[in-house]
């Protein structure tokens, strides 16, 4: 088990310390080097204007890696030659920018959708400036950074400001000389609290308290406020979720934040990820520590921690404060395989010439010569390997496993195609580079991903090929480039291109946009966690095996809620997409770089499709989305659209590859041979079945029809006994796959995932209105919610609809939360409200052990459907866990009114507007 701590062997079998090199610029690394010098003709970080840059720090952090594709990274990473400031950094809930007198501070609350609707924002519109008297600094440099805070400094000479801000943090905590406090705000504050060195104002709709040192007293000019800090330095500012918190939030004014630090483990027995966010703090004055912290959706969903009542808006949807400087979060890994087995009704001798097709191509690279496209060809080919081991065809296996080997023995060799070291950014990368992975730091995570995949498939074949002390030294070099996850290693910063507190990748190495950092290829940022999974599972490195579990449960949540907004709580209203392309540190986008093609903005975060691909989840509705925007079925990316479907509905996809398959061009980094394995192994397991969990991390189950599939794989070299959460054992040999079959499981992909939605159907037993399953219904219908009566019925169920389903079994999953999500008319009728309780009995005995009561929703008098979607229960009692043969129940009835609503129920995916009901089951 490891967290984010020192692995001493690790780091030491991949030590930079020269082993003979051949000259002063290579180090080698086990049986491969890399190369110090910047090739002839290549580039490294640079300007727009081309010229070189290094990193702008002070030198309190000099000689420290600089964590580029943060959310602050133009702070040190000066992109633009005019601006020695900062872009716009969206931490959340605050965003700042910085400027020559200090530091812009702003809330946003508010999105804007673009004019064709692609993209929403909370964009930075300053509130306040934060600086010194009289501060005109020629420039911002980074003074000290944690994992999730920065902070900036400020100086002309005569004066200096230092401010710590980051993710999570209500505070921005300066420290300041030359002179006073300053808070420049962008029009006259309103000022509802005055108690001398504590200010509670009011600015473009948003409140602030201002703190400076006890027996100081700020005071306002129009629109400055300033405070002599009384020969002390510290001052600091926070915006406030209500100006009723003022108080709790004058408790940890002089509690500053020294630095953040997250930590996991991973306990395979009980297939859980557990995660701990802490903040170390001083006392400025006073001997108040701790601090407040605000998590974000996927983080508050997974904690059982206490919370307070107090929440912001962000863009990735409602955060809630904490109070207390730790956190930890608990959710469940699900697995993930090297391969699917070898299972499906397909012909052999088909599937043996489409492999030998790809593996004798007169150029199986097909012109690769970058890291990104050399990197998506090792991915194909390595996808191959398996398929013709289970086949028999060792010789093709052979040959693959040889094209593999020499194209990363290539790489993994100074001179010709290399990977270059950059001391002062602590950055390794390949070249020939591509898409800005030199000159802007961009990518790597995307382009390594592959390499760490291919490294992992010829390890599960050759293992003493993938020891340190060979090739293997050089992957996970490449590995601790773009996630560095040993803090004694220095020579990388630790987690480049993931974001710990965000929980998601950043792909742009200087943040250098008025959006922020973005992040388009989320499946890329997965592939890089299952190859970092695979590869540790393959060697025994139980540090980078751990690395890619934490990586892929925490991404696993946040692209469920970022990127497909499972829960309906994240995406603003107004906004009409259902799927992103890509987040932005300010909102996010239907859009991808390169092409408005809806086939490829939904695609791009589905390639490439491999046994770690499991994760993904909303899989109907990104579908009927991509179909409906694209004018019918893809015509580009079928066969990553055709495996995409297979995870919910593999017969689906096999009418269309059997419809096809001989009349499509393979995406780059697939190929048919795959695809036709893919679906047609899916077509005999089934989908993915999450409510099973196992006790080693490369397991998974699939169910169909009832029937549940359990494969495992044993990279060990003895035979092995794999537990599954259901009962289930499965003996596993050595170095091999297996299978087996059991009850249970089956049906259609529900939505988010398998088990966690139920839909409201019509016919149901004597005194219950309809149903709840997993499959949505045979067409659009309507149940009638009777009137209150003009009654206030707020909280207690008054001739309610009821909506049943029983024998629901599943292990209880605390990163998920229950909800509904309600279709509703009203008609014309005014002053209506429909309120909505879910009830639990967890065993099927006829009590209810947990009950949650949801706001009431206050219908509008337009015709038309309107969505109830609640996902925080204004009451609750009892608690939720394991269900077994347990019952859940739907009411729904009118909480206020003199009139009745309609609820639609039996709707198809087609049909849309589906009324359900969320439980958290896996």
């Amino acid at each position: 088990m490891l967290t984010a701590v020192v692995v001493v062997a690790s780091a030491a079998a991949v030590s930079l310390v020269p082993a003979a090199p051949a000259h002063a610029a290579t180090v080698t690394v086990g049986a491969g080097s890399y190369t110090t010098d910047l090739p002839a003709g290549a580039t490294g970080p640079a300007d727009t204007s081309g010229a070189a840059v290094t990193p702008k720090v002070t030198a309190n952090a000099a000689g420290r890696p600089v964590p580029t594709n943060d959310w602050w990274s133009s702070l040190a990473f000066r992109r633009y030659p005019g601006n020695p400031y900062s872009e716009n950094m969206y931490a959340h809930p605050l965003a700042f920018r910085a400027v020559a007198s200090g530091l812009e501070v702003s809330y946003p609350t508010n999105p804007l959708i673009s004019a064709d609707g692609r993209q929403y924002e909370y964009p930075h519109a300053r509130d306040l400036t934060l600086g010194v008297t009289g501060l005109n600094a020629p420039e911002t440099r980074v003074d000290g950074w944690s994992d999730w805070t920065v902070t900036p400094h400020w100086t002309d000479g005569a004066r200096t400001l230092k401010a710590t801000i980051g993710h999570g943090m209500p505070f921005v905590q300066a420290t300041a000389t030359g002179g006073d406090a300053r808070i420049a705000f962008v029009a006259t504050p309103a000022i509802w609290a005055d108690r001398g060195n504590v200010l509670g104002v009011t600015v473009n709709g948003h409140h602030y308290a201002l703190f400076s040192p006890s027996g100081t007293d700020w005071n306002v000019s129009g629109t400055v406020a300033t405070a002599n800090l009384g020969g002390r330095d510290y001052f600091s500012v926070a915006v406030l979720p209500s100006t009723g918190a003022l108080d709790l939030f004058a408790n940890y004014a002089f509690s500053f934040v020294t630095g953040t630090t997250v930590n996991w483990s991973y306990d395979s027995a009980a297939a859980r990820l557990t995660t701990t966010y802490t903040a170390a703090t001083a006392a400025k004055e006073g001997t108040r520590t701790g601090t407040l912290l605000a998590l974000y959706r996927h983080q508050w969903q997974a904690t059982s921690d206490a919370l307070t009542a107090h929440t912001y808006v962000s863009p990735r949807g409602q955060m809630k404060l904490r109070e207390g400087a730790s956190f930890t979060t608990r959710q469940t890994f699900t697995g993930v395989l090297p391969s699917l087995p070898d299972l499906g009704a397909y012909d052999r001798t088909r599937l043996r010439d489409l492999v030998r097709q790809e593996a004798n191509a007169a150029d199986p690279w097909k012109g690769a010569a970058d890291t990104y496209w050399t990197g998506k060809a090792l991915g194909r080919l390595a996808q191959l390997v398996p398929i013709a081991d289970q086949l028999g065809d060792t010789a093709t296996r052979d040959k693959l496993l040889g094209l593999l080997k020499g194209e990363l023995q290539s790489w993994f060799t100074a001179g010709g195609e290399q990977f270059r070291y950059d001391a002062a950014w602590g950055a390794l990368t390949g070249y020939p580079a591509s898409y800005g992975s030199d000159s802007e730091l961009n990518d790597h995570h995307f382009h390594y991903g592959y390499y760490l995949m291919a490294a992992a498939t010829v390890a599960r074949y050759d293992a003493a090929w993938a020891a340190d002390g060979q090739w293997g030294g050089m992957a996970k070099l490449l590995a601790r480039d773009a996630n560095n996850w040993v803090r004694s290693d220095t020579r990388f910063p630790f987690l480049r291109n993931f974001d710990p507190y965000a929980g998601n990748g950043w792909a742009s190495g200087h943040q250098g946009f008025a959006a922020g950092n973005n992040e388009e290829s989320s499946s890329e940022a997965m592939n890089f966690a299952v190859g970092a999974l695979l590869l540790g599972e393959a060697t025994g490195d139980t540090g980078l095996r751990d690395l890619g579990i934490y990586l892929y449960t925490t991404q696993a949540a946040t692209i469920a809620q970022y990127w497909y907004d499972a829960d309906n709580a994240v995406f603003p209203a107004s906004f009409q997409h259902d799927t992103l392309g890509m987040i932005w540190g300010n909102g996010g986008a239907y859009a991808t770089w390169w092409t408005a093609n809806p086939e490829e903005i939904h695609g791009i975060n589905m390639l490439p499709i491999t046994a770690g691909s499991l994760y993904q989840r909303d899989i109907q509705q990104n579908l009927a989305e991509m179909t409906a925007n694209n004018g019918g079925p893809a015509v580009e990316w079928r066969d990553i659209i055709w495996q995409f479907q297979a995870l919910a509905d593999p017969a689906g996809a096999k009418a269309a590859w059997d419809a096809g398959w001989n009349s499509y061009e393979p995406e780059s980094g697939d190929s048919k041979a795959h695809t036709y394995h893919w679906i047609y192994n899916l077509a005999k397991t089934g989908t993915p079945d999450r409510s099973v969990t196992a006790n080693v991390p490369t397991a998974a189950v699939f169910a169909s029809g009832g029937t549940r599939t359990y494969v495992a794989h044993n990279f060990g070299t003895s035979s092995r006994t794999v537990t599954f959460s259901d009962g289930k054992t499965l003996t596993v040999p050595a170095r091999a796959t297996a299978t087996s079959t059991g009850t249970g499981g089956g049906g259609p992909d529900p939505g988010p995932s398998t088990g966690d939605t139920l839909y409201l159907r019509d016919g149901a037993a004597v005194g219950v209105t309809g149903r709840l399953t997993t499959d949505s219904g045979t067409g659009a219908a309507t149940d009638t919610v009777a009137s209150a009566g003009g009654v206030n019925h707020d909280g207690t169920p008054y001739q309610p609809l009821v909506y049943e389903i029983t024998g629901v079994s599943g292990r209880y999953d605390p990163a998920k939360a229950s909800g509904v999500e309600l279709y509703l008319d009203a008609g014309t009728t005014v002053a209506l409200g429909t309120q909505a309780r879910v009830s639990y009995d967890l065993t099927g005995d006829g009590t209810f052990e947990r009950v949650e009561t949801y706001p009431y929703f206050a219908t509008d008098p337009v015709a038309g459907w309107e969505r109830y979607a609640a996902s925080t229960p204004s009451s609750a009692t009892g608690s939720l866990g394991d269900m077994s043969g347990g019952r859940v129940r739907l009411e729904v009835w009118s909480a206020i009114g003199n009139g009745t609503t309609q609820l639609r129920v039996e709707a198809t995916a087609a049909q849309g507007s589906r009324s359900l009901v969320r439980i958290p089951l896996p």
